[in-house]
Order: structure tokens, then C-alpha cells, then sequence
């Protein structure tokens, strides 16, 4: 153990310094989330200590080959403070701070540990830590982060989560020339996220804080949602309807008309309700601002708020203060767009007017969730069980780190590899993979 490390001991005084007296800090979050009001009943506080692994984050894992093997080795039999090394501090968010740690003796590991001085938080800002971490436990979802444990040191509470080397979407933007992302960058960003929010949607959760801040990027370019203390969760009902889809074709000989039985499944949460004024004012819908109450539609209004923001540089309903920023959004104003566009906007705005009306009666998503909004036109050509395989975009100040995460041991070519080879021969019949100017899209093949 490395007597100069401040850490290497759990006396109080020892880790006080270890947590607040790091040289190197960021922001987390450049535009704060406000709390209103505190009229919010909230998931019900549990130890979640070092919950078993997660289905999707196990295969070929440094981190839980780490966990498991520092674990297996301590006299508790589970993972303790002194076991993290922490290198550095990342940043520093509304309930504590972020640290980029690893686990001594295991170099490939690369965590974050959020640290919470429960001594500094009002009791409601407790219940919101409990709030996180509850949901943390619960998640399994490959854009959302894995809780791979939850130490008690002191007055400190400790989340261990997924490290993201490439910082948050808010600060890739900010480097972009007039700080906005292309169109099929864009596309890409969004269709992760929107899957993020569908899976906490189809788990109750309401997430009420989706702005470029909170999404982060991990080492292979794809996203992960973060800060889940605003969420709150809500009975939810899924259901599976079917419906025929009728198509018809002619040829040489003759007209020919099929018919495909389609099974579509949803999960959003239509009772979900709450009156807490909680969030970020740029991205507040309508009925949350209000104070009238609000559901899981305010997750939809702050997506379409979202894309807005990573085509223009901009939210639609900016102003010059916080509080004529909420005056335009609480208005009848529309949303309005600039005059000078790129080609193929014509989708993205018409995606963006949808989810942005103001009555949440008639917003997109508010009835059926990511299952409608995965169907406009804007997301068109996606294979939404193939999106992990996709190509992140290559965007100035997005380092991908590729050869990571397609090792795979013993040779043998993953899964996904195979069904990307078979959709690949697929398409010398019907489709092809572009690959070069839209990498999720697919175009069809003259016979």
C-alpha cells in the first residue's frame, strides 16, 4: 500500500483531504438544474452495495475482472475505499464531486467515483443522493451508466461508476465551429440517447434532466446518460400491440400484394405525474414551468430542446435572463428556426415542432413513447438492435478509441461482428451498408 497516497487510510481527516484538496477540476454541468419546489416523493432510500454485474457490461470487461478479483482478495469480501486510487478530479456537480479512479494493482481499470459530503446536504439533497443511487442499481442498459459499487466511508458516500474519457456532448459542442454538430452527427447522438430515455421510461423513471451536459462520451464514442438525482419513478404499463402492414408492388408480372403481421411493443409511463419545479430553464417544458404538474412528456419536450441545441449551437427559447427565458417558454411563441439551413433539415425540423408543443396532450412521445418518435422520418434507415455497432461520427474533439472495444479474445469474431457480416451479405441482394457519408442508413441496390 502507498503510504504517500492521501487515501490509503479511512480516518476522517485523511479522507477530507483526499476529497477536497484536488488541483485539477472542471464543471460538470455549465448550466445548473434548478429545484423550485419540494413537493416530490421519491424512491424509497436502500444500500445498494456492490451489486452483482450487469448482462450487457460483463463480456470482456476490465472493470468487473478488476472488482471481482480486488474483492476476492480482501478480508471483507467486498470492494473498500482503500482499494481506489484516485488519479484526478473531473468535476463538481450539484450533490458532490467526480474523481477518475482507479483499483490499485489493476492499471486497466478506469472508473468515476462520485463522492457525497453527507455533513453539507440538506435533508432533501440526502434523499436525492439515495434517489440516484437506488436508480443507478437498477439500471442495465448500454448507454447508461453501471453502479459497480456503493461504499460507505465516514460522512462520505461513494458511488463507483462507468469512467467517460471523451468529458459530455456540452463541451464537444462548444469546440465545434459555431458550436453545432452536423446533421448526421446529429442523427447519431440523438438516436442513442433516445434509446436511453426509452429504457428509463420503460423502467418507471422519469428523467427531467436531459440537456448536452449531462450526456457523456465514452472511450468508444457512444454516449451515456448521467446525474439522476431530479429523476423520479411511476408505475408503468407496457403493452404490445399488433397491426397488419399492407404493401403493394408491380413487376413484369403483374401486381403483387403482401401483407406483415407487426407486433410493436411500449413502455411509457402515462401516469406518471409530479409537481416539483425541478431542471434546467433552457430546458423546461411548458407544464413543468407552469408548476400545474407534469409526466414523462418533459423528458420528450427536453429531446426535441436537445436536437435543437446540436444543429443550431442554441435552445429555441433562449433569452437574455433566466427569467425571460421561462417567460418564452411558459408563451404561446412557437418554435422558430434560422433562415439558413443545410440540406436535409426539413426532417430534423419537422421532428423538433412535434416534440416542442407546448400542450403535452399532442407532443410527440407523450402517448406512446420512443416507440412513435422512432418512426419519424428523421431516424429513418436506423437498425435499432444494431446501433451499438455503428461507427461513432468523426467530429473534432472526439478521440475513439476502436481497437478496445473490438478486441476479442481467443480470435473469434463477436457476435455483432457476424450478424454485421450477414446483414453485409444481405445486401449484395437488397441493401448495403453505406459507410462513407451516412453510416446507420441503408440504400437499396437496383436488380
Amino acid at each position: 500500500m502507498d503510504q504517500n497516497d492521501p487515501i490509503y487510510s479511512l480516518t476522517d481527516s485523511d479522507l477530507d483531504l483526499s476529497f477536497t484538496s484536488t488541483t485539477t477540476a472542471t464543471t460538470l454541468s455549465a448550466r445548473s438544474s434548478l429545484t423550485l419546489s419540494f413537493n416530490e416523493s421519491r424512491l424509497s432510500p436502500s444500500a445498494a452495495s456492490n451489486p452483482h454485474p450487469r448482462p450487457h457490461r460483463t463480456h470482456h470487461n476490465p472493470n468487473w475482472t478488476a472488482i471481482t478479483s480486488t474483492a476476492a482478495l480482501s478480508p471483507s469480501g467486498s470492494l473498500q475505499l482503500h482499494h481506489l486510487k484516485l488519479l484526478r478530479l473531473v468535476g463538481s456537480g450539484n450533490l458532490g464531486r467526480v474523481f477518475h479512479c482507479r483499483l490499485r494493482g489493476h492499471d486497466q481499470s478506469n472508473f468515476a467515483l462520485k463522492v457525497v459530503d453527507r455533513d453539507t446536504l440538506t435533508p432533501q439533497k440526502l434523499a436525492d443522493v439515495e434517489t440516484e443511487a437506488q436508480i443507478l442499481s437498477a439500471l442495465d442498459h448500454p448507454f447508461l451508466p453501471t453502479l459497480y459499487a456503493r461504499v460507505e466511508a465516514s460522512h462520505y458516500t461513494c458511488l463507483l461508476i462507468d469512467f467517460c474519457p471523451n468529458g459530455d456532448l456540452h463541451s464537444l459542442l462548444r469546440s465545434q465551429p459555431r458550436r453545432r454538430l452536423p446533421l448526421q452527427s446529429v442523427r447519431f447522438f440523438a438516436a442513442e440517447v433516445l434509446l436511453a430515455v426509452e429504457y428509463l421510461h420503460a423502467q418507471g423513471i422519469v428523467y427531467r434532466d436531459l440537456k448536452p451536459e449531462n450526456i457523456l462520451l465514452r472511450e468508444d464514442g457512444h454516449v451515456m446518460l448521467s446525474d439522476f438525482d431530479l429523476s423520479f419513478q411511476s408505475d408503468v404499463s407496457p403493452t404490445l400491440d399488433q397491426y397488419r402492414d399492407i404493401s403493394s408492388s408491380s413487376s413484369c408480372f403483374g401486381n403483387h400484394r403482401s401483407e406483415t403481421q407487426i407486433a410493436e411493443f411500449s413502455a411509457e409511463p402515462t401516469a406518471a405525474f409530479s409537481r416539483s419545479r425541478v431542471g434546467t430553464h433552457e430546458y423546461l417544458a411548458p407544464e413543468l414551468v407552469g408548476g400545474e404538474g407534469h409526466g414523462s412528456g418533459v423528458d420528450w419536450w427536453a429531446f426535441g430542446i436537445l436536437i435543437y441545441e446540436l444543429l443550431y449551437g442554441t435552445t429555441p427559447f433562449k433569452g437574455g435572463s433566466k427569467e425571460s427565458t421561462l417567460r418564452n417558454i411558459a408563451s404561446e411563441k412557437e418554435v422558430r428556426f434560422p433562415a439558413e439551413e443545410e440540406d436535409g433539415m426539413a426532417e430534423a425540423r419537422d421532428l423538433i415542432e412535434k416534440l416542442l408543443v407546448k400542450d403535452p396532450t399532442w407532443r410527440l412521445g407523450c402517448a406512446r413513447g420512443a416507440t412513435e418518435i422512432k418512426r419519424h422520418v428523421f431516424f429513418s434507415g436506423i437498425k435499432w438492435p444494431l446501433i451499438r455497432t455503428y461507427r461513432p461520427p468523426d467530429v473534432r474533439g472526439l478521440a475513439v478509441e476502436r481497437s478496445r472495444s473490438r478486441a476479442v479474445l481467443g480470435g473469434a469474431p463477436p457476435p455483432w461482428k457476424r450478424l454485421t457480416d450477414f446483414v453485409r451479405l444481405k445486401g449484395s441482394f437488397k441493401y448495403r451498408l453505406n459507410s462513407n457519408h451516412n453510416y446507420y442508413s441503408y440504400a437499396n441496390h437496383k436488380i
